[in-house]
């Protein structure tokens, strides 16, 4: 069976842009249409609903002019109201082309909003789509609260679209403007209708109230709808839009006889980008463009891929030019450990990644995020543990620091087997550690070295805030010599530092 080609429509920069907080500057919109219409290839975008504000009109002048000399100004469209021609004169100055010119879908939404007969807003209507005909202006139809009108007076529906069906306009679009349908319902109001109207392109245009609006696009594509109107990453009024991202996948891998040009590979690409111009995050778990969607964090599943990719579904990363991670944490195994390693080219042997694999959980049990970008240090802190035989053990402290009060640190260590407390104070909570261990050294009638630099940083590359690593150098009389330790508290890591060089001396 030949595929059937379906119309994608991104509304972002139109109903996306209803998202609560969310406002595109001019350069913005031009920059997303720009990378909508030709990085993505979406067939359609909406833009921007007619007389906003005087910078929504520069927006889409800037639009228009680009789109027109590209060739691409039919695709650019603009929401409009039955407003006697002054949606129309606002289009004309901004150089667009098509309105999707938005009318009650439901007999509720007329009588008690508008207060009009059918007769009446019909007439409105035809006198509108004839004024932009005259105009050079290109007409689609919303049906607003098309779903409740399907539900509660689907005869006013289909008398008005009896009447759309012989008006001079392209699409007719069907919007579940409230999110309340079922991916049943869906699936039996699109059929009704396209068995009705045959010639005739419908839209769905889903929300995402009860979290159907993907089930709901399906149906309505199986039922026959011949376009879509989706957001990037979901974004619109209350819950948002059906989001382009899973709509793509779904179409892509459960529906065969459907064809859509969208370009998978820039999804996550545009996501991220509309997400930095409007600071509306991406949940971690979202489908395909949330950080953590591909990411694999149990043991088992590492140990699973590596045997037969036995965890890889058809969301191929790849697809969405994106890569599949390994989690480290708690509820890391080795396998997780060296799926990490072969992407780092570094190799461990059993002790060793018995030993990493402890220090990473150690770190997962305090709530700390690892990153490959930490595990070299991770790998370089444990091994360089290894390679003294430690006599000195910081058994336990307490580090106080208090409003007007200079910093304390109470200090128990074991030197050779035998504990020491002391107590100090200092200009910082590892200043008076280190006065602390000075006071049980001078009890041994042993000096310490003296501390010469001391540096703190995270791991280069590393975007969590699971590490520090402190580097201190010491001095003797025959050398310098330096440390490292590896914590999620500074403080600490320079502890673990110190505990380095007693071990040393």
């Amino acid at each position: 069976m030949k595929a059937r080609t379906i119309e994608i429509m991104d509304t972002t920069l139109r109903d996306g842009e209803q998202t609560s907080g969310v406002s595109f500057s001019a350069s913005e919109k031009l920059t997303l249409a720009k990378l909508l219409l030709e990085e993505l290839k979406v067939d359609r975008i909406e833009v921007a609903s007619a007389r906003v504000s005087e910078g929504e009109l520069q927006a889409v002048k800037n639009i228009t002019d680009w789109a027109a000399a590209e060739g691409y100004i039919s695709k650019v469209e603009v929401l409009t109201f039955v407003d006697k021609g002054v949606s129309l004169k606002w289009m004309q100055e901004a150089g667009a082309k098509v309105q999707n010119l938005l009318t009650k879908g439901s007999l509720n939404h007329l009588t008690h909003q508008l207060k009009k007969t059918p007769e009446q807003h019909f007439s409105e209507i035809q006198s509108v789509i004839e004024k932009a005909k005259e105009l050079g202006i290109e007409t689609n139809v919303y049906l607003e609260d098309w779903s409740n009108g399907m539900r509660n007076s689907k005869d006013y529906v289909f008398q008005f679209l009896d009447f759309l069906t012989q008006q001079p306009i392209k699409r007719v679009l069907l919007p579940d403007t409230l999110g309340v349908l079922t991916h049943t319902e869906t699936g039996a109001f699109f059929k009704e209708i396209i068995k009705r109207y045959p010639n005739t392109h419908f839209d769905f245009h889903g929300h995402n109230d009860y979290d159907l609006s993907v089930a709901n696009v399906m149906e309505a594509l199986k039922a026959g709808a011949h376009g879509l109107h989706l957001t990037v990453n979901g974004m619109g009024e209350r819950a948002g839009n059906a989001p382009l991202a899973s709509a793509v996948a779904v179409i892509n891998d459960f529906l065969p006889e459907i064809k859509i040009g969208v370009k998978e590979s820039s999804l996550y690409k545009v996501s991220k980008l509309v997400s930095a111009f409007t600071g509306f995050g991406i949940p971690d778990n979202k489908p395909i463009v949330g950080d953590n969607v591909f990411t694999q964090t149990a043991g088992i599943h590492a140990d699973g891929d590596s045997k037969k990719n036995l965890y890889f579904n058809d969301l191929l990363p790849e697809r969405f030019g994106r890569k599949r991670k390994y989690a480290l944490g708690k509820t890391s195994g080795k396998a997780n450990i060296q799926k990490n390693l072969q992407e780092l080219g570094l190799t461990l042997n059993d002790d060793e990644l018995k030993k990493v694999t402890e220090r990473i959980i150690e770190l997962g049990d305090k709530k700390e995020r690892v990153t490959k970008d930490d595990l070299p240090y991770i790998i370089s802190d444990v091994l360089d543990s290894d390679l003294h035989q430690q006599k000195v053990f910081v058994k336990s402290y307490v580090l106080t620091h208090s409003k007007g009060l200079k910093p304390s640190t109470t200090l128990s260590i074991e030197i050779e087997g035998k504990t020491y407390e002391e107590n100090a104070q200092g200009d910082g909570q590892f200043d008076a550690f280190i006065n602390a261990l000075k006071k049980v050294y001078k009890k041994e009638g042993r000096g310490l070295p003296k501390l010469v630099d001391y540096a703190v940083r995270i791991p280069p590359g590393s975007n969590s805030d699971a590490l520090c690593e402190t580097i201190i150098t010491w001095q003797t009389k025959e050398k310098d010599f330096t440390t490292r330790g590896l914590d999620s508290d500074q403080t600490v890591s320079a502890i673990k530092a110190t505990e380095k060089m007693l071990n040393l001396v």
